[in-house]
């Protein structure tokens, strides 16, 4: 099933920066520490990723460094000295940290930040940090439904294989998905109006962008914030996104490109003009994907032949050609497929914009897109309103 974007600042694209820096200093204490002990600290600088240690005397350390705007770091402390390639190799497999990583993730900003606890970093306050107080007041507004997500989510993993296969299913959980979402974007607006100048507001605003990004609903909300913040180098780098978006937003003539179907031969989007296409950008490894082409097929079934079709792009890899043959045998899929296996770098899907899958367009005979980021029932509302009910 389909998981929201909760994790508020993990999955925010990384910005551009300036050449000129801003110094920080961030000092550290931690009481009931005695022992030695090492500190990492690890962060972007730019392009760069910074990994920078101090000693833990007393349960005191010190950093300091440049940065061009607040970024997020991690912190954490290495109470057996382990070392930097052991620590995080035992405490963070897979790159996600373990029980026993004592470690803070939180936001380094020009001037002086202080951390001070007892005998973990992982439960220090942080002080002196406007970021990370408007940082930590958004994040207490959304753990309500952070745990109404977690909740559905535990719902649909734990229904039965057979029924979370089911159009009517996916359907249902999508519907309450979409409640939540909508929750979320509200939180979200109302922080940007409340707090223009914050940074926080700037990635929150990245936050309600989403997969599916719409100019009409994020540009205004870019407008609503100072003018400091929409001239930093990351409003700078947001502004290029939405103007970048305009491209594929609604309304706009869909961009034309060309790929291989299964046989090898060239399609061209553009080949289907005088016709309603939907392009479903896809692949064999995507678990959402594949749960949602039982109504994706139902739905074509429905309206294909009222000057409808679907037009497949996969994304998948470049030695997964069999493994894109199989999915579509399997799952029964009948209306053209291409790609050209190029994983995250298909043309196509780069030519779009797609960040995420499954993604999908929906252009209408004279090739201007109509909608977007259509699944469930919002797709099949989408289809009755310009094809007529069936």
């Amino acid at each position: 099933m389909k998981k929201l974007f909760f994790a508020l600042l993990a999955f925010l694209p990384v910005l551009a920066f300036a050449q000129n820096g801003k110094p920080f200093t961030l000092q550290t204490k931690l009481t009931d520490i005695k022992t030695p002990a090492k500190a990492y600290l690890v962060y972007y600088s730019g392009a760069d990723n910074i990994i920078d240690s101090a000693n833990v005397i007393n349960g005191e350390f010190k950093f300091e460094g440049v940065v061009m705007d607040p970024v997020m770091a991690s912190l954490f402390i290495d109470h057996k000295n382990q070392g930097f390639d052991k620590y995080s190799e035992e405490n963070f497999p897979n790159g996600r940290p373990s029980k026993t990583a004592d470690g803070l993730s939180f936001f380094i900003e020009k001037g002086d930040i202080t951390i001070t606890g007892k005998d973990s970093i992982a439960h220090a306050d942080i002080i002196g940090s406007p970021v990370n107080d408007d940082n930590k007041a958004l994040k207490s507004q959304l753990n309500v439904i952070v745990d109404k997500a977690k909740k559905l989510t535990a719902e649909a993993q734990n229904a039965p294989a057979a029924q979370q296969r089911s159009a009517a299913f996916q359907n249902s959980m999508q519907a309450k998905y979409k409640v939540l979402q909508a929750e979320q974007k509200s939180v979200l607006k109302n922080f940007i109006a409340t707090h223009p100048s914050s940074y926080i507001s700037l990635l929150a605003l990245s936050g309600i962008s989403g997969p599916t990004p719409q100019v009409a609903e994020i540009e205004p909300l870019f407008n609503q914030l100072s003018a400091d913040l929409q001239n930093s180098e990351g409003g700078k780098q947001l502004k290029i996104s939405i103007d970048a978006l305009k491209l594929t937003d609604i309304g706009a003539i869909a961009p034309d490109f060309t790929q291989n179907d299964v046989n090898g031969l060239p399609v061209q989007l553009s080949s289907f003009r005088g016709k309603y296409v939907l392009i479903d950008f896809w692949a064999s490894w995507c678990g959402p994907c594949r749960q949602e082409n039982p109504n994706l097929i139902k739905l074509y079934n429905k309206y294909k032949g009222k000057n409808f079709t679907v037009l497949g792009v996969s994304l998948d890899k470049p030695e997964g050609k069999s493994a894109w043959l199989a999915a579509i045998k399997n799952d029964g899929l009948t209306w053209t497929q291409v790609s050209d296996l190029k994983y995250w770098g298909n043309l196509a899907a780069t030519l779009y914009g797609v960040q995420s899958i499954p993604q999908n367009f929906l252009i209408d005979p004279q090739g201007k897109i109509v909608a977007k980021g259509l699944r469930g029932d919002d797709l099949d509302i989408a289809l009755e309103k310009l094809l007529g009910k069936i």
